[in-house]
């Protein structure tokens, strides 16, 4: 068996025969298996990429947390139940991972090693970036009527998906430090989006 090969399998703990990395039970003997180092995206079988079918990943996360749910192995031995839920665990970490283009991208940041901005030790140094955030604040601010806060919710949904389309492109370029920037932005634009909804919400509620 080559390197190759060897790094695409394991060994199952039950039966000792090989299995595939991405496996989540031994096609030998059935027994369910750890999770090991499996990352996200090859959980769900993707490429890796920024431009995820969300919807399409959604139906692999709902059919493999059937395949994994804790009564399917209520009658099995202590290991495989705490494999289950190993897996379960790890299942739902790579879907809420990847289906928020902001986690997504700071996943896949770190991957590459890159720590995004803003991240623990990591401050965000772009005074361009600031401002136009400072600016979103303002206008938020001073917004007192739904029509305005929908206009600005509008506008900063417009604004996340083109920075969206950016970072795929970035990540496509191995551009990680615009990368890291665009992801950023991607995170006030976010942000801004759900404290406009609140407000909005507020407002109704008065």
């Amino acid at each position: 068996m080559s390197n190759t090969e060897q790094s695409a399998h394991k060994v199952c703990w039950s039966c000792k025969g090989p299995v595939a990395a991405s496996a989540l039970f031994c096609e030998t003997c059935n027994a369910i298996q750890a999770p090991g180092q499996l990352d996200h995206f090859t959980r769900f079988g993707l490429e890796h990429s920024f431009d995820v079918d969300v919807d399409a990943m959604e139906a692999t996360y709902l059919k493999q947390q059937q395949m994994l749910h804790p009564d399917r192995f209520a009658s099995r031995s202590g290991r495989e139940q705490a494999l289950s839920s190993q897996q379960a665990a790890s299942l739902n970490e790579a879907f809420e991972t990847l289906k928020n283009p902001v986690a997504r991208a700071h996943y896949m940041l770190r991957q590459a090693g890159h720590e995004p901005e803003g991240g623990e030790g990591h401050t965000v140094n772009d005074p361009e970036l600031l401002m136009e955030a400072m600016e979103m604040r303002e206008s938020l601010d001073d917004a007192d009527d739904k029509i305005t806060i929908d206009a600005i919710i509008k506008d900063t949904r417009k604004q996340a998906r083109a920075c969206e389309k950016d970072l795929g492109a970035a990540f496509d370029n191995q551009s990680y430090d615009a990368a890291k920037k665009l992801a950023t932005r991607l995170r006030y634009l976010v942000k801004m989006t759900e404290e406009a909804r609140a407000k909005k919400s507020r407002l109704a509620a008065a």
